[in-house]
């Protein structure tokens, strides 16, 4: 803060903006140059799960997504765009009911996340990926 005196010993104060923007620019830089330092594509290759398998409901509700893209209910093959329609008739409307989503190993990530979507956009928000049991 810059502090002047006139003749008349009346005080002029006036704020020098000049070092707080010479800080504010050095930040800048410094997060520029930091925050792709902070992100790494790393490869991931999921183990298999050891933990013990968690206890089943009586009637499990079982979603499976083939490889070639067909959606199953339990052994019934259905239509994509049915899918809210047949699980609400098959749970009776109950949609806190969980669906347990098996998979086909050589489907790709998008088609998964579009099977994950349409049970979201139904209202089934318990889903459970299943997976094989095997040694750590």
């Amino acid at each position: 803060m810059a502090l002047r005196l006139d003749e008349g010993d009346t005080e002029l104060s006036e704020i020098n903006v000049t070092p707080f923007i010479d800080v504010i620019l050095v930040l800048l830089i410094v997060f520029m140059v930091a925050a792709p330092l902070s992100t790494v594509d790393v490869q991931v290759n999921l183990p298999a799960s050891s933990a013990p398998p968690a206890d089943r409901p009586a009637d499990p509700l079982w979603l499976t997504f083939t490889e070639t893209r067909a959606l199953l209910l339990d052994e019934t093959e259905i239509d994509r765009n049915a899918l809210a329609a047949v699980l609400d008739a098959r749970t009776g409307g109950q949609r806190d009911t969980p669906v347990f989503l098996r998979a086909d190993r050589s489907i790709d990530y998008g088609a998964l996340m579009g099977v994950l979507d349409s049970l979201r956009r139904a209202g089934y928000l318990k889903v459970a990926l299943v997976g094989l049991e095997g040694a750590p």
